[in-house]
């Protein structure tokens, strides 16, 4: 039950979460490092968010249009038992990302043709080892690179952003991950507490717009540090209640451009992101999840690039088994938070999307 269920969880987890704090495309989990044996998945995901909000003051009557981007990310898994005390696993990811598109159609909206980008891949490596009394430890590094693209076209907000433009070229750094987990195999009970470091990038970059040349210079980027409590538990026969709560230091990012010299995103509070989910087995090859995430509405205006402000969400996923091969999907409605935007104080409002998540695991 417990390595059936597994898989549910996570896949709809990925796809109700893909929205969650700051930047973040997913929320890792350490779930790969507890497979039995020698193990490898594949996930696909895919998000289709619709954020829209209406000008206020001076721009009362103007809309912004969907200026959310549909996004698709990917990840790779790899697990094996060195001996019987340690355990490898190596995951590829694309762990942050933006697509911000303001149609250039509803002109006179201030933002109306700014466009955001940023992309990311991550291998992480990380060790297990078996202590006494159902106790582990675990640890390894995360490389990570990241490239971005800005684009804003505002001039009614500032004579800088008649065609700005930044490009920050792609930028690798390194950081760490440590973590301790407890197990109960009797009732499939396991809970795992897991700490990630910041990763500090420096990027090159290329602006233009501020003059009539790009000029270049550097840029710093933390991408902040996480601590990950995940938990499951069988509760009654073919039946695992499992979750996570997330705590993100999201007011440690912020994207200033070193010629411009303004924070053009940036975060007012840190994220906690809390999910909480019941699997049932319903034969020997299928079973099924249901699980719901919550992010707190802080009410704090936000950036312009960013007008999302706390989420709610409910997933739903399915899981088939037969020999080695497990194939699990889910699919996930994800109520956006209500915001405000700075400069211009435009709001946000009933602003939703719909994840879809689909895995394909094989034990060897």
């Amino acid at each position: 039950m417990k390595q059936l269920l597994l898989g549910v969880s996570v896949c709809a987890l990925g796809a109700g979460s893909a929205m969650a704090g700051g930047v973040e495309r997913s929320i890792p989990s350490v779930g790969l490092l507890f497979q039995p044996g020698q193990y490898t998945e594949l996930t696909f995901s895919s998000v289709n968010p619709e954020v829209s909000g209406a000008g206020a003051g001076p721009f009362t009557g103007l809309n912004s249009g969907d200026m959310a981007g549909s996004y698709s990310t990917f990840s790779l898994g790899y697990k094996r038992p060195l001996n019987d005390k340690l355990d490898l696993a190596i995951t590829i990811d694309q762990p942050i990302g933006v697509d911000v598109n303001y149609p250039a159609a509803n002109a006179p909206y201030p933002f109306a043709g700014s466009t955001a980008s940023i992309k990311s891949t991550a291998v992480t490596a990380l060790l297990r080892y078996k202590l006494p009394s159902n106790f582990s430890v675990y640890g390894g590094v995360k490389l990570e690179q990241v490239e971005g693209d800005v684009r804003i076209i505002a001039p009614l907000l500032s004579p800088a952003f008649t065609n700005y433009r930044m490009i920050g070229d792609r930028d690798q750094s390194m950081g760490y991950v440590v973590g301790a987990a407890w197990e109960k195999p009797e009732i499939a009970a396991r809970v795992a507490l897991t700490y990630a470091s910041k990763i500090d990038h420096t990027l090159d970059t290329h602006e233009t717009g501020l003059a009539p040349i790009s000029l270049p210079g550097k840029m710093k980027v933390e991408i902040p540090a996480s601590l990950t409590l995940e938990f499951q538990s069988g509760v009654a026969a073919n039946t695992l209640v499992f979750g996570s709560i997330r705590w993100v230091d999201w007011t440690k990012f912020a994207i200033i451009p070193p010629v411009l010299n303004t924070s053009i995103a940036d975060y007012s509070n840190d994220v906690v992101t809390m999910t909480l989910g019941v699997g049932h087995k319903f034969t020997d090859n299928w079973s099924g999840a249901v699980i719901v995430s919550y992010e707190k509405h802080n009410g704090d205006p936000v950036g312009n690039l960013g007008p999302t402000d706390g989420l709610r969400s409910v997933a739903l996923a399915a899981s088939y088994q037969m020999d080695h091969v497990k194939i699990t999907g889910g699919v996930s409605y994800i109520e956006i938070g209500d915001a405000t935007t700075r400069s211009i104080g435009s709001k946000f409002t009933g602003n939703k999307g719909v994840g879809v998540g689909l895995r394909i695991g094989y034990a060897f």
